[in-house]
C-alpha cells in the first residue's frame, strides 16, 4: 500500500493506491529503466527494500523539506507498516543527502542537493 498526503495548491490530497507483488516489481523494473536512461551502471535488479528506499529519498527529494511526522507518515503509507516506515525514516536520517535539523518539537528533514 502506497499513501500519498499533501496538497495541490489549496486542495487537500489523501491517497492510498494498493499495490501487490506485481505492482512493486513493475515498479522497480521503471526505476530501473530511468537509471539506465541517465547512464548509470548496471545495477543488480531492485528488491522491494531497495524500490521503496528509492522511493522514499525521491519523495524527500521532491518534497525539499518535511517534518519528522510528516515523512513518518508517508513512509509509513509507502510501506503498509509503521515498523518498516521507521526503518526508512532512520535509514534517510543517516543518509548523507539528508540533513536533520531539530525543529521545536519535531525534527525537520532537509533533502540536500
Amino acid at each position: 500500500m502506497l499513501r500519498i498526503r499533501g496538497s495541490i495548491g489549496d486542495w487537500p490530497v489523501d491517497l492510498t493506491l494498493e499495490m501487490d507483488d506485481a505492482d512493486w516489481a513493475r515498479l522497480g523494473a521503471q526505476l530501473q529503466v530511468e537509471k539506465s536512461a541517465v547512464s548509470v551502471p548496471a545495477a543488480k535488479p531492485l528488491n522491494q527494500d531497495d524500490a521503496l528506499w528509492q522511493i522514499a529519498r525521491d519523495l524527500l527529494r521532491k518534497a525539499g523539506q518535511l517534518s519528522g511526522p510528516d515523512l513518518l507518515d508517508q513512509l509509513e503509507g509507502l510501506t503498509g507498516s509503521a515498523a518498516a516506515g521507521k526503518r526508512l525514516l532512520v535509514r534517510l536520517r543517516h543518509s548523507p543527502d539528508v540533513k536533520v535539523v531539530s525543529g521545536g518539537d519535531t525534527p525537520l528533514y532537509s533533502w540536500i542537493e
